[in-house]
């Protein structure tokens, strides 16, 4: 039995992407949820597989990837708490991707055809949840241009103030360390880089009084500094109301 706060939670979260009258929360909280402790790395769907449910994240962070067939990996979406995983499969048959928990993560599973049903009958939830997949498809988009436009610096600096306003947004705030729970090899994975070329990169931010670091803890020192070498404006994020 699900702990109903789970549902207020999921409500709480879909209501920052639109209005939801109380006939739309009640139906909502008719979803059988499902909480799974997932550790780091632990795969929440494999590319090629078919999906069967959504994954909601209570705590922790997750993230998408492609591999090409040589093994190289594309890391192109990173998840915070508030967010799903794999929305874009509601209406998929297979999953075109892996997504992984980065950390030890407490996710949601949110049946599929539950999930269908609720969006076909509930024009308020599925105006939400079509919300929520473009603005993920906008992010995407975003980094396609920072891998395909930027330079190494500007690369990795945008995506420290993706995180960092992300996360500042979902509460936590932003004047706090925050933690990056991403290798070098995972961040470079993110932004087109080797490790070796991230670790410098995060070396000259360091050195230029933008961030502070020790390790994978991560400050940003000089907000408005870090987002103006970044190229950084938050118009994509479409970022809901706290």
């Amino acid at each position: 039995m699900t702990d109903p706060s789970v549902h207020d939670v999921l409500i709480t979260q879909l209501s920052r992407y639109g209005t939801l009258d109380p006939t739309d929360h009640a139906a909502i909280r008719e979803l059988l949820l499902t909480t799974r402790q997932i550790d780091a790395s632990a795969y929440i769907v494999r590319d090629g597989e078919k999906p069967l449910h959504c994954a909601f994240i209570l705590s922790g962070f997750t993230y998408c990837q492609r591999l090409t067939r040589t093994g190289a990996r594309q890391v192109i979406s990173l998840q915070i708490p508030g967010d799903f995983v794999d929305l874009q499969n509601l209406w998929f048959d297979e999953s075109d991707h892996n997504a992984q928990a980065l950390t030890r993560a407490e996710v949601v599973h949110v049946d599929i055809q539950a999930l269908r049903d609720l969006a076909s009958t509930r024009p308020a939830i599925a105006r939400v949840l079509w919300r929520i997949t473009l603005t993920e498809s906008s992010r995407l988009r975003e980094w396609i241009v920072n891998i395909g436009r930027r330079d190494a610096h500007t690369r990795v600096g945008h995506l420290l103030c993706e995180f960092s306003l992300r996360r500042a947004v979902a509460g936590v705030p932003r004047d706090q360390s925050d933690y990056l729970p991403m290798t070098q090899e995972q961040l470079g994975d993110a932004v087109g880089l080797t490790a070796v070329h991230v670790n410098r990169v995060l070396k000259g931010l360091a050195q230029r009084g933008l961030i502070e670091r020790d390790r994978r803890q991560i400050r940003i020192i000089d907000w408005a500094g870090l987002r103006d070498a970044s190229d950084f404006n938050p118009r994509y994020l479409h970022l809901p109301l706290p």
